[in-house]
Parts: C-alpha cells; sequence; structure tokens
C-alpha cells in the first residue's frame, strides 16, 4: 500500500513539474506573441511615418510625383522585409535558412520577370536622369509624339494621328531619345529644284520675303534660302526657317504652301508642289530635277 502511496505521489510531483514547466514556456512564448504583434504594430507605424517623411521632403523640393510613389513603394517594401525578419528572429525562428529561400525565390522571380524588372530599372533611370518629361515630343523606341504618362513600366506617349501607344521603358532607354521639345526653337527645312536658266537670286530674294510672314516663323534665326546644289539641267535651293516646337508641323505646310505660290507665279503654272510631302515637283511641261524634303 505504501509502495502504491508513493508512486501515486512521484506522479502528481511530475505531472505539477509538467504542469509548471508548461506554464513557463507558455508564458514565455507567450509574452514573445505579444511583443512581436507590439513590434509589428510600432513597426509599421515606423515605416509609414519615414515614407511621409521622405515624401514630404522630396514634394518640398518640387519632385516630379511619379518619382514620389517609385520611391515610396521601393522603401514600404524593403523596410517591411526587414522587419518580418526581425521579428521572427526575436521569436527565436532562425532567419538564415528563411533568407536563403527568400534570396532563391526573388531569383526564380528575377529570372521569370527579367524583361518586366528591365524596363522598372529603366523606369527608375529615365525617372531620375530625365531625358524627358510629360508634355514633351520625343521620338523613342520607334515611336514618335507627346509624352502624356512616364510609368514605373512603360512610358505611355501619344501619336501625332491621336494613337495612345504604351512603350516599355526598358526600350526607350536602350534606343536613341530625341526630344523635339527640349531646345528653344526646331528648324524647319526644305529643299527643291529650278530649271537652270533660272535666275535663282530673284526666287531666294522672293522667298524670305514672303516666308518671313508665315505665322509662327521666328524672326532670330532670321529664315536662310541658300543655293545647295547644282547639275547641267537645275539648281537646288534649301529653306530654313524656326519654330518653337509645338508649330513645327504648321510651319512646315504653311512654308510649301508659299514655295508653291512664289514659284507658280514665277513660271506661269510650270512648278506644282506636293503639299503633302512637302516635295516640290515637275509638271509634265517641266523643269529638270525632283526636289526633296530635309529635316
Amino acid at each position: 500500500m505504501d509502495e502504491l502511496n508513493s508512486v501515486a505521489s512521484d506522479s502528481v510531483d511530475k505531472a505539477n513539474e509538467l504542469v509548471d514547466l508548461l506554464i513557463q514556456y507558455g508564458s514565455a512564448f507567450g509574452l514573445k506573441i505579444i511583443f512581436a504583434v507590439l513590434f509589428w504594430i510600432v513597426g509599421r507605424w515606423m515605416i509609414s511615418f519615414i515614407v511621409r517623411f521622405v515624401q514630404r521632403s522630396m514634394t518640398r523640393q518640387k519632385i516630379d510625383p511619379t518619382v514620389l510613389r517609385y520611391v515610396g513603394s521601393f522603401i514600404t517594401v524593403t523596410l517591411n522585409i526587414i522587419l518580418v525578419i526581425a521579428i521572427l528572429g526575436y521569436c527565436g525562428i532562425e532567419t538564415t535558412s528563411f533568407a536563403a529561400i527568400l534570396a532563391a525565390v526573388g531569383l526564380a522571380i528575377g529570372m521569370a520577370w527579367s524583361g518586366l524588372l528591365a524596363n522598372l530599372a529603366a523606369g527608375g533611370f529615365i525617372i531620375v536622369l530625365r531625358p524627358f518629361k510629360v508634355g514633351d515630343e520625343i521620338g523613342a523606341g520607334g515611336v514618335v509624339g507627346t509624352v502624356t504618362e512616364i510609368g514605373l513600366f512603360v512610358t505611355t506617349v501619344n501619336t501625332a494621328d491621336n494613337v495612345l501607344t504604351l512603350v516599355g521603358n526598358n526600350k526607350i532607354f536602350s534606343d536613341t531619345i530625341q526630344n523635339f521639345s527640349s531646345n528653344d526653337f526646331r528648324r524647319v527645312e526644305l529643299s527643291f529644284s529650278l530649271p537652270f536658266e533660272t535666275d535663282e537670286r530673284v526666287v531666294v530674294g522672293l522667298l524670305q520675303q514672303r516666308l518671313g510672314k508665315v505665322a509662327n516663323v521666328l524672326s532670330a534665326p532670321a529664315v536662310d534660302v541658300r543655293l545647295v546644289g547644282v547639275s547641267s539641267e537645275s539648281v537646288v535651293l534649301m529653306v530654313r526657317l524656326c519654330c518653337h516646337s509645338e508649330h513645327y508641323g504648321a510651319v512646315r505646310f504653311d512654308a510649301n504652301g508659299v514655295i508653291r505660290e512664289v514659284l507658280k507665279n514665277r513660271g506661269d503654272g510650270q512648278v506644282e508642289i506636293d503639299l503633302v510631302s512637302g516635295v516640290v515637283a515637275e509638271s509634265q511641261q517641266g523643269l529638270g530635277g525632283v526636289g526633296r524634303e530635309v529635316g
């Protein structure tokens, strides 16, 4: 009987020890869970505060809104990853293997989304280096038009024929970029031919006088008409006039009309001009040589 009482007493003692141990570890783990939740809440608040502080600082410096969104997203994702790893480490979870798994997943995603990430990186360079801005007329990636938006992955361009075109940032950044709005003015160049017997000095004088009065043509630099080619049958003249970028198309077409009028009056209708292409052409009664447009 005494032996049974002794065994029962030992069992009770062991059960009490097990309960005490469970209470001890449970309390410690529970405290860690509570502190981990607190760390998460405080960490998220600090991340939001840091992002808002950085964005306000950049706003005061008049940084482009696209840059603000880009930087804000990058800081938020990076700090959240650091916060999660720190909390796991505090809870006693080995983070070395977690970091290795995260790196492997990142590598796999990077290889699968290499084109998308290339566009993302190129978008960052475009935003920082600013080869163009919203509202500029550019030629890049095989597209010519006005920039309406610079996104993280694509740039939106509205072409002259009113087609909204999305071009990958990597294609733009790896190609030659022409910014037609960057300089103060843009030069329009047109060339055409006259019969060899024509006194080109008279035509030059008339064109300089008439072209200088075309709407939106700048007085400085002045209109320039030069003899640029001579053959046995014809002479070639080139017209150069300057305007602001937004008036380029209108000035080019108006200049074609003036050239046509001057040459038609001088040649008794023997010279015709293609107003669409801006090229001076011959009639069948004609004058030697075929003109071309430059620029």
